[in-house]
């Protein structure tokens, strides 16, 4: 990985003379800014963060959302057909998981009574929330693989199908600003599955933010790993799993919850 990162900084950066130049520019920033801007509402430890927002998960879903525009932006500005397929595939995608990973964690929030996600590492000091939300876990983590395009959900690159899919015009540092969104939203979608369901910063012994960080590479070696695990399912079976399936269990889940909640208090 470090290779690859190191040989972005030497490959020829080129613009395909068919392009939308400011557009085929502004695509793999978005993938880098909206990432790094999710990053700002990460509680790393009690009080530790750049910004402290009573709505720090509304904030969170909303960065990584706008994340898409990304990828929908370069397989349009580059007026190839593999690359407007690839981001026509990302746009159907992450229409279909975004509704889940929203609705997943809302059983969260009913549990904890705050959307600041400080409130939500706190509220767990008894118990971690993957105990009694442990199918919220779940319906979390699919569209959480899904949102970062990686295997089995990496239909939007697809390279045996679409060459590379939405970055296939891309070179240079452009392509790498794709490249490190990527693993951005690898790191930031297993921060928030530890701080959501596994405690956060809460262990014994160690510094807060040593805890964190080795429940967070716990997650990253999971997705590494699913990558060689799993095949690629079609398409439509992608979208028939959102849809009919996860949006469903989703709304049972938060139903169920929410009916408990009221119940015991």
């Amino acid at each position: 990985m470090l290779a690859e990162a190191l040989k972005m900084f030497f490959k020829e950066d080129w613009f395909p003379p068919f392009a939308d130049k400011a557009v085929f520019v502004l695509a793999p920033a978005v993938a880098v800014v909206t990432m790094l801007m999710s990053y700002s509402v990460l509680p790393i430890a009690p009080g530790v963060s750049v910004a402290n927002l009573n709505i720090r998960l509304l904030f969170f879903l909303g960065m990584s959302s706008l994340g898409v525009y990304s990828v929908v932006l370069g397989g349009w500005a580059s007026d190839n057909k593999y690359s407007l397929l690839g981001g026509l595939r990302a746009t159907a995608q992450m229409l279909s998981y975004e509704v889940v990973m929203g609705l997943s964690i809302m059983g969260v929030v009913l549990l904890a009574g705050s959307f600041n996600l400080q409130a939500i590492v706190e509220a767990q000091r008894k118990t971690w929330f993957v105990v009694p939300q442990f199918l919220g876990f779940v319906l979390l983590v699919i569209p959480g693989v899904a949102e970062t395009r990686r295997t089995p959900f990496d239909f939007p690159e697809a390279e045996s199908e679409l060459i590379a899919g939405y970055h296939s015009e891309y070179s240079g540092m452009k392509f790498g600003m794709f490249f490190v969104g990527e693993y951005l939203g690898v790191t930031l979608t297993s921060a928030k599955i530890s701080v959501l369901f596994f405690g956060g910063w809460l262990g014994p012994v160690l510094p807060p933010a040593v805890w964190l960080l080795i429940k967070t590479f716990f997650f990253i070696g999971f997705f590494i790993l699913l990558r060689a695990a799993l095949p690629r399912p079609r398409f439509d079976q992608l979208m028939s799993w959102g849809g009919g399936l996860m949006l469903p269990l989703t709304l049972a889940d938060l139903l169920i919850t929410g009916g408990l909640v009221v119940a015991f208090q």
